[in-house]
């Protein structure tokens, strides 16, 4: 199987979930009432924790290895006060159903980022399409939820998600094509994406996950961590 043929499915894979998020929120798996509350901020935590697990097994081990340390701090710091300020516009301008909806761009950094190292480091590429697929599920979910609240039809709502689910293939197949000989600037994408997602997961996502006297939320949020634990674990035994 060629390097691309395989870069289209992992990314495609990775992808699906995002499609696959909005028809579990359109079929009301979760229950309107107080369990299906804490299951809904469980899985927001548990989003969150992944999107943790990627940045500490995925996107600044790769940055920390090849950066400078001055390079390694801007650019990680450049990462955060982008989508700090791309935030706060979204909050003015767009709306809450906007602001869910950033959070799903990260997508595309790692999804660039997970062609780019493929054909140097598949162990790292296959990880990042694994904890791709995992945030993108929840994430998908509770943006589905925030775009009905905020006046979309089901059914636009799942038109709104599609995009997403396709726009990582052409991603990833645009970073093996043009990136793959430059891993510095592979890897200083990725530690900016890291610096985004951190600003993004105590900004939007760890508030959102807050519900007093519950344990659920702290517990999805371990588990969506111990998920990526477990699979940059099984990667390195397999290498």
């Amino acid at each position: 199987m060629s390097d691309i043929l395989q870069i289209v499915l992992y990314s495609l894979a990775s992808g699906v979930t995002v499609i696959l998020g909005g028809f579990l929120a359109r079929l009301r798996v979760i229950p309107r009432n107080e369990l299906g509350s804490e299951i809904s901020h469980g899985v927001i935590a548990f989003g969150g924790g992944v999107l943790v697990a990627a940045v500490a097994f995925a996107l600044v081990p790769k940055g920390m290895q090849i950066l400078s340390l001055p390079i390694l701090t801007l650019v990680f710091f450049l990462g955060a006060i982008s989508f700090l300020f791309l935030d706060r516009f979204i909050a003015r301008h767009g709306g809450r159903a906007a602001q869910l909806l950033t959070m799903l761009l990260d997508f595309i950094p790692e999804a660039i980022a997970l062609g780019a190292i493929f054909s140097t480091d598949r162990k790292t590429g296959l990880l990042l399409a694994l904890l791709i697929g995992l945030q993108n599920l929840p994430e998908a979910y509770n943006s589905f939820g925030d775009l009905r609240r905020s006046g979309f039809s089901p059914n636009r709502a799942l038109l709104v998600l599609l995009p997403f689910s396709l726009a990582g293939i052409a991603a990833a197949v645009a970073g093996y094509s043009f990136l793959s000989g430059q891993p510095h600037l592979v890897a200083a994408m990725m530690v900016f994406a890291a610096g985004a997602i951190l600003y993004l997961v105590f900004q939007d996502i760890a508030p959102m996950a807050k519900l007093h006297n519950h344990w659920t939320p702290a517990t999805g949020a371990t588990l969506g961590f111990m998920l990526g634990m477990m699979g940059e674990k099984i990667l390195s035994s397999m290498a």
